[in-house]
């Protein structure tokens, strides 16, 4: 009989899972033995950072949207009279940003203290704004305009990088495809109409070949000058080869368009240029099918059911994406289940936490990271290099299973309910034997790593 792993945890929660059916998608392996044996190694690593960073958390606003002019939520604010005013306000915000309590070391040892193992850092926003040195704009956190750009630490992408690799992290660049900030994408000779290029590429080939070279060239400076990429996380997935399909308007893939513009950024001659310097990086293209997206991401959702490809949900913990004033941060308890689900249904969860205009995160994301560390730290057997098992869930049950075979039953425990004394798992029951119950301080967890007999009942 294989052997059972019982988890149990007790924590009080108010706060509610986010989850949502999820319609499997197409997914095209990538050819290179490499980076499937790199994708198998990140599979295992389970747990890791996103971190969403820029100018715009000095208004503690959403990232780059609120420039952009669709009528959605999440975009241009109601309050906003002067669309022209409003977007030259917001790319000045560069001019007073000076996070001088910047502490990426602090960072690096919470997130590793969390159990989490691998970084993504927003090297740059759809709004153009770079957190890196990029010798090609000087709308960048380095540039003369901006205050911090004398301090020591003004390059925060390489900071980032190596406190987390010293932590022995992997590191993960975000990138956005898009770029609402240089005339080769949105150019002043037309206004923008929403989140795409605002002219024809087509009609004007020399201007999109300067906008393809550009962010082919800020990305190979990211491949060059940051020591090893682990991973290239693009986003702005509206930016894809299409075929042009007329003046009507369409729809694709999520991403409404008011006319759909071949946006053609030469991916695959990218990746090649990427992995030319960065071999082992994964690439994740998202929304764009095919080869060049090595796994998919769920956006502030937990797929239903388990998805048969590598794939990661990217969370809030709370918040926005973004730093958020008064933000409210989900409880530990709802997180270490999210986890659970998540490694059950085969995928990794990335956690995402905004750093504030001054350098510093949230005090109480270091309460929660520091609690969700406290339990890895106990019952990480049954999360890392771990892989899916039918039934994968059942009720308040989570299976996982290590690669020698081993299965690992988890349980969900609700809000004040006490360990059962069996527990049914498809015909068979599982009974805790007493003594084995481990307690963290002041009770506030519980663990138990009990050993388990099993016995039939017909």
């Amino acid at each position: 009989m294989k052997n059972v792993l019982l988890i149990v945890f007790v924590f009080l929660c108010s706060f509610s899972v986010v989850y949502g059916q999820h319609e499997e998608q197409s997914y095209t392996p990538d050819p290179s033995p490499i980076i499937q044996k790199r994708i198998d190694q990140w599979q295992d690593i389970k747990f890791g950072l996103l971190m969403h960073w820029g100018p715009y958390s000095q208004w503690g606003i959403v990232e780059s949207w609120s420039i952009c002019p669709e009528d959605e939520g999440w975009c241009l604010p109601d309050t906003v009279k002067n669309y022209f005013a409003y977007k030259k306000q917001y790319e000045n915000l560069g001019d007073t940003f000076n996070p001088t309590k910047f502490d990426p070391e602090r960072w690096a040892k919470a997130a590793k203290g969390a159990g989490m193992k691998y970084v993504v850092f927003t090297t740059k926003h759809h709004d153009g704004f770079c957190m890196f040195d990029s010798k090609y704009t000087d709308y960048k956190i380095t540039g003369a305009n901006c205050p911090f750009h004398t301090n020591p630490k003004a390059d925060v992408t390489k900071e980032i990088f190596n406190a987390f690799r010293k932590q022995g992290l992997w590191v993960g660049a975000y990138f956005s495809k898009p770029d609402w900030n240089t005339p080769d994408y949105w150019w002043s000779h037309f206004p923008p109409l929403d989140r795409n290029v605002n002219y024809d590429p087509a009609k004007y080939p020399e201007r999109w070949n300067r906008f393809v070279n550009f962010t082919h060239n800020q990305v190979m400076e990211l491949c060059t000058n940051y020591g090893k990429i682990d991973l290239l996380w693009f986003d702005g997935g509206w930016v894809q080869k299409n075929g042009p399909i007329g003046d009507k308007p369409a729809y694709s893939e999520g991403y409404r368009t008011k006319k759909r513009f071949d946006q053609d950024i030469k991916m695959d001659e990218l990746v090649t240029k990427i992995r030319s310097n960065q071999p082992e990086a994964i690439v994740v293209d998202r929304a764009v099918p095919g080869k060049n997206q090595n796994y998919l991401t769920p956006e502030n959702t937990v797929p239903d059911k388990l998805l048969p490809y590598p794939w990661e949900s990217c969370i809030i913990l709370g918040g926005g994406w973004s730093y958020s004033f008064n933000a409210k941060m989900r409880p530990t308890r709802e997180m270490i289940h999210m986890l659970n689900d998540i490694v059950a249904k085969g995928g990794n969860l990335l956690l995402n936490i905004g750093p504030g205009p001054d350098g510093t995160w949230y005090d109480e994301a270091y309460v929660r990271l520091n609690e969700m560390g406290e339990w890895l730290t106990i019952n990480g057997e049954a999360i890392y290099s771990t892989r899916p098992i039918a039934p994968y869930t059942d009720g308040q049950l989570r299976f996982t299973q290590d690669k020698k075979g081993a299965a690992n039953i988890i349980y969900l425990l609700k809000e004040n309910e006490n360990l059962p004394s069996t527990i049914a798992v498809n015909g068979f029951f599982l009974i805790p034997l007493p003594g084995f119950v481990k307690r963290r301080a002041e009770n506030r967890i519980l663990h138990t790593l009990n050993e388990l007999k099993a016995r039939c009942e017909s």
